[in-house]
């Protein structure tokens, strides 16, 4: 393993003091590794509170700051953070209107968010969640509680921030982005593995002269394809993914490119193109878009790719002003 690291056991402090030090003007560090948007003692509204581990940066701590993320709750890397921070997170966030917990569907996550959620009731707190699993690589529409969450919920915070920063009630905010979490989808590639950066362990393989489909986000093994150039591969994720969301053909929609931390911008271009192509000989729109690392697996080569359909609505959403470390508009 070739990193430039310092001590494993010091690399959450080091991580989150450069993140601190890189963007002192739109976040600040709290408790138990909390990043907090620094203008959230000025929020009158519903707040939104993440959670999740290191290794998939910039998520979810790289998007925390006005018009998305209020306060994200971090664990180690690959790991879960514990209940206690993210109530700890819940009850900071509380400005008085509600607090949307957005949590993603991965084990630690799930049991995280839902003691967080039981503690948040006995205090009487006003907390409503909403769950992202719009990977399709493991799980049918009908089994929807065994899909992973992906890149979708970058949009998602966009969306939740902005109908928020509306002054919209806690359950009109949820049932916004439950709407939208509901009809979204997303797959994965991996054409080469990563390395966990405090043990050194590999968590993913990719056979030369292969891609893995239908990759996790902690390496997960999808399915072994010969590899393909960029209009060959996308046609197939592409075609999945419209299947899934069952679209009326001219529907307008988001599609998001995003590398997972060694293709090259390049690539990702390519890759838009492709898919840009694809969906317009299908008669569908490509109304909002983005391409570039928002979700990544250290330095696995290959991408995640997220489709939505966008109402006007969810497009103003989309397009409503925010800034954060990583996203801004």
């Amino acid at each position: 393993m070739q990193k430039f690291i310092n001590n494993p056991d010091n690399l959450n402090t080091e991580i989150l003091e450069g993140l601190l030090l890189a963007h002192q003007d739109l976040v600040e560090l709290a408790g138990n590794n909390l990043v907090v948007n620094k203008r959230l003692a000025e929020a009158d509204r519903v707040t939104i509170v993440t959670l999740g581990g290191m290794g998939n940066e910039p998520n979810p701590y790289g998007f925390v700051g006005e018009g998305m993320v209020d306060i994200a709750v971090v664990g180690d890397v690959f790991a879960a953070p514990g209940p206690q921070s993210c109530i700890e997170a819940i009850k900071l966030a509380d400005r008085g209107k509600g607090v949307l917990l957005i949590v993603l569907n991965h084990a630690g996550d799930i049991l995280a968010g839902n003691l967080a959620m039981k503690q948040a009731e006995k205090l009487g707190l006003n907390v409503a969640k909403v769950i992202v699993q719009e990977d399709i690589a493991n799980g049918d529409r009908e089994a929807k509680h065994n899909r992973r969450g992906m890149v979708g919920c970058v949009p998602l915070y966009k969306i939740a921030g902005a109908a928020a920063g509306e002054g919209k009630s806690l359950e009109e905010v949820a049932a916004i982005v439950q709407g939208f979490a509901d009809n979204m989808a997303s797959i994965a590639v991996a054409t080469s593995g990563a390395t966990n950066p405090v043990t050194g362990m590999e968590i993913a393989q990719v056979a030369a002269g292969t891609m893995e489909v239908g990759v996790g986000l902690h390496g997960e093994a999808g399915s072994a394809k010969a590899m393909q150039t960029a209009d060959e591969t996308v046609a197939p994720l592409l075609d999945a993914l419209l299947e899934d969301l069952n679209l009326q053909v001219e529907e307008k929609l988001l599609l998001i490119v995003s590398g997972s931390g060694a293709t090259t911008l390049m690539e990702q271009l390519l890759l838009f193109r492709s898919c840009y192509a694809y969906l317009a000989q299908k008669n569908f729109a490509v109304v909002a878009s983005h391409v570039g690392e928002l979700m990544t697996v250290q330095e696995m080569a290959g991408f995640q790719l997220c489709i939505a359909p966008m109402s006007e609505e969810l497009l103003a959403y989309w397009n409503a002003p925010c800034c954060t470390p990583y996203f801004k508009k």
